[in-house]
């Protein structure tokens, strides 16, 4: 095992579960806010799990996920509206948490977490067809056109995914208000595959002709 990798990994873990927590509860006041705790439970638990697995199996993927330095000026964009999407929300359902603003039936938040969990899955299902994935836009040595599985409906099934997972969390979290402020996210997506497919067709041989063969990029017969 890669002790270096190993502890890269455990720090950036351990910091990212920290931060959620000091978003979370510090305007909540109060570490009783449930939904903080199933949410933190959902998403750290498999990430954790995820990540032990791709550390003995595929390394350098974990690798990949862990670089976030990018070069090109348009993600760094979409790095500066995503943090401050997540960042906000987060915040404002501690804060209304805290003050009771708006409380949504036990029933939503049930069905975000089936969401949450299903999409969770279909997240794994991706990082296992798609090797060459990684957080930055950037082609690899020897990457080749991926266009099978998921990525045969649409070019881009990992944004796909993630707008559910998303769009899910503020709805566990029992906070319309953040709902309405993650609904960005889709909007910072696109923005993001616009830039990341002028980068494909530029570098990766053969996504020119996958393009014309998965016609949509996010949503089967929209877009």
């Amino acid at each position: 095992m890669d002790k270096k990798l190993f502890a890269q990994a455990i720090t950036k873990y351990l910091l990212g579960l920290a931060l959620i927590m000091i978003l979370l509860f510090l305007p909540a006041m109060s570490f009783n806010y449930l939904n903080a705790w199933l949410f933190i439970g959902l998403l750290f638990i498999p990430m954790f799990i995820v990540g032990i697995v791709l550390m003995i199996k595929n390394p350098e993927l974990l690798r990949k996920r862990l670089d976030a330095k990018e070069e090109e000026k348009e993600q760094k964009l979409v790095l500066l509206l995503s943090s401050l999407m997540f960042l906000s929300g987060f915040i404002i359902a501690g804060l209304n948490y805290k003050y009771k603003w708006i409380i949504m039936p036990d029933i939503v938040v049930i069905i975000s977490v089936v969401v949450f969990i299903i999409s969770y899955i279909l997240y794994g299902e991706v990082l296992r067809e798609n090797t060459y994935l990684s957080r930055t836009i950037e082609v690899q040595n020897d990457q080749k056109v991926v266009d099978t599985g998921l990525y045969k409906i649409v070019r881009h099934p990992m944004y796909s995914i993630t707008i559910f997972l998303f769009l899910s969390i503020p709805l566990i979290l029992n906070s319309l208000i953040s709902l309405i402020i993650f609904l960005i996210y889709p909007f910072i997506i696109i923005l993001r595959i616009k830039n990341e497919e002028e980068v494909l067709e530029k570098e990766l041989k053969g996504y020119s002709e996958y393009k014309k063969k998965v016609k949509y990029r996010l949503i089967p017969f929209i877009w």
